[in-house]
């Protein structure tokens, strides 16, 4: 291979190039900087152990925890089982109608893992009747307010639980006042055509 001296190579920095006794290209490993490379390899996973080797060392020594890092844990730890009492009182109070609860966590000073946030889904079922979404929205509202503590989210679905039950109770009204209506309606036809016939038999007589 011939190389012309206006030509211009790009060659990786982990390589030389240098004429060798023939005065042709060698392109060759370049010692200095392997070692280079290998050594910064080689600090970053020391680097890396020892994180992980700290981490467990602190998570089966809570001594080895600085004062504001047992603070830090401390808290953590009280957070993860109110979001957990809160999500299983949600669960709890729904029934049927929630799902699995999900949480969002963050890992401690001392490598755990800790819930520091958390939700319980929840869905009603169709409703063929207002009594029945009536009894719907009551469980969904019972089921979002059933933790010490509600959450804005909680009292938003709430809200919209009772905005339901307000709706099926207008219906079952309605449904209602129609079925009294009717029945009001078929009264007055019953009556109206009972007084007809009356009439038609009197004028009979008469002829």
């Amino acid at each position: 291979m011939q190389v012309n001296s206006n030509s211009l190579y790009d060659f990786s920095s982990n390589y030389t190039i240098k004429l060798n006794e023939r005065e042709t290209l060698v392109v060759e490993d370049d010692p200095l900087q392997k070692e280079r490379v290998d050594a910064q390899k080689a600090a970053k996973e020391q680097e890396s152990q020892e994180k992980k080797t700290e981490e467990a060392k602190k998570s089966s020594d809570p001594d080895a925890l600085s004062e504001d890092e047992k603070r830090v844990v401390k808290e953590l730890a009280s957070r993860d089982s109110e979001v957990k009492a809160h999500e299983a009182a949600h669960q709890a109070a729904g029934g049927g109608m929630t799902g699995a609860a999900s949480y969002t966590y963050q890992q401690g000073p001392d490598g755990k893992m800790y819930a520091i946030g958390g939700e319980v889904s929840i869905s009603t079922p169709p409703a063929s009747t207002p009594e029945e979404a009536i009894r719907n929205a009551r469980q969904v509202a019972a089921a979002a307010m059933a933790a010490g503590n509600p959450s804005p989210q909680d009292f938003a679905v709430a809200a919209s639980a009772k905005m339901m039950e307000v709706q099926a109770e207008q219906q079952k009204t309605q449904e209602l006042q129609e079925k009294l209506g009717g029945q009001e309606t078929y009264a007055n036809q019953a009556l109206s055509t009972d007084t007809s016939q009356k009439k038609r038999s009197s004028l009979d007589i008469s002829a």
